[in-house]
């Protein structure tokens, strides 16, 4: 496997990995206080925007990767935008043990 393609799949699981840990911290404390929705917002627009260009140029590693950033991101920013009862909603059916 050349560098290029190691170095590559490592960037791109790193980004997806990373969203992770929030979105289940959120999960399990219901708090977003410290999230900043326009971070998130500008967050999900990128990942939107990087997933057409890969969809434009039939790049699957592109599409993927920021897919699921996308997804994840956009998680994120539903939960802050949420009001409180709802937030609690959507976590308890997630992890109904929280």
């Amino acid at each position: 496997m050349q560098l290029v393609t190691i170095l590559g799949s490592l960037a791109a699981i790193a980004s997806t990995v990373s969203f992770t840990p929030q979105a289940w911290k959120i999960i399990r404390t219901r708090d977003t206080e410290a999230i900043s929705a326009p971070m998130y917002a500008l967050t999900v627009v990128g990942f939107a925007l990087w997933t057409c260009y890969g969809l434009l140029l039939g790049q699957w590693p592109l599409i993927v990767t920021n897919s699921i950033c996308l997804v994840l991101s956009g998680f994120i920013l539903m939960m802050k935008l949420l009001l409180p009862r709802k937030r609690d909603k959507v976590a308890d059916v997630l992890d109904p043990e929280a």
